[in-house]
């Protein structure tokens, strides 16, 4: 018999008798309902019988309909003391390639491989330098203002970000997109630290080459197994989000792999998934109550 927690976030205020379905759908072992913030409970419940997996499908389902995340953690081990996030489309709400493709004029022909890309239908690398290339010639101080115009940190990122720094957790940023966006959205969000792939230019324009070797799948998954090693913990420690395919292998590795606003494949393997609530539901998932947010 083991213990876990049914955690219940949303975008908006929760009351108890909203998630009574969920509750009622972990039958008689569930416990007293607990608030950790104006939009997030939890229930404790032991499994008897039943797998996990038939209770949070259980638990979904009561939920049909609602705009609420229903998503189950192990009670035991829940605050990580890593945090390492994916940053297109999870930490920012945006594919930087395919703002730049659109100051290039060619976001036509690179959205769709994007989106091909991050469903796992193409080799990453070979549609990263596809794409680059059809960058060329675009001047780099463009760059600039596609961040300045179209790169946004996602609801609840800083919050997130920084509430894991004042846990003493580590924070990392790894992306398959580029430094030039990284570096910035990591200042801007306040992880410790960020990696990413490399725009090569040539007199002041893009070369339409990234440097070699390109970081993709593998790339995360060893950033999140050297900086666990780094600071004495394995990756059991750690809680992972993304929303694209390069992200599974760092979400299946991580103690606590999410899947935000994720394509379909990861939200199927992820641990848990978010679909309405912000970002600070990583917290929650950790049973982190609101008044202990930092921002």
């Amino acid at each position: 018999m083991t213990s876990n927690v049914l955690v219940l976030t949303a975008s908006h205020a929760l009351d108890a008798a909203e998630v009574e379905p969920a509750r009622a759908a972990l039958g008689s072992t569930a416990g007293d309902l607990r608030r950790l913030g104006p939009n997030a409970l939890e229930i404790p419940f032991r499994v008897i019988g039943a797998g996990v997996a038939d209770v949070k499908a259980a638990a979904r389902a009561a939920l049909e309909g609602a705009e609420i995340d229903a998503n189950i953690v192990s009670s035991n081990g829940r605050k990580k003391r890593l945090l390492i996030a994916d940053m297109d489309s999870t930490i920012i709400g945006v594919e930087c390639i395919d703002e730049v493709a659109d100051f290039a004029g060619v976001k036509n022909l690179v959205a769709p491989i994007t989106e091909r890309a991050m469903r796992g239908e193409l080799d990453f690398e070979g549609a990263l330098t596809e794409r680059v290339g059809l960058l060329r010639d675009l001047p780099v101080e463009t760059l600039q203002q596609v961040y300045d115009e179209r790169v946004r940190l996602n609801p609840g990122a800083r919050t997130l970000v920084q509430t894991m720094n004042a846990m003493g957790a580590a924070t990392a940023l790894v992306s398959g997109g580029f430094t030039f966006f990284s570096s910035r959205v990591s200042e801007a969000a306040g992880f410790k630290s960020h990696q990413a792939n490399v725009l090569l230019e040539e007199d002041g324009k893009l070369s339409g080459l990234v440097a070699l070797p390109i970081l993709g799948r593998e790339a995360k998954l060893e950033a999140l197994k050297r900086i666990c090693a780094e600071r004495g913990f394995g990756p059991r420690e750690a809680v992972a989000v993304g929303d694209g395919a390069n992200d599974l292998a760092m979400l299946g590795a991580a103690g606590l792999g999410v899947a935000y606003r994720a394509k379909p494949a990861v939200a199927a393997a992820a641990d848990a998934r978010l679909e309405h609530s912000d970002l600070t539901a990583i917290l929650h998932l950790q049973g982190i109550r609101s008044e202990a947010f930092r921002t």
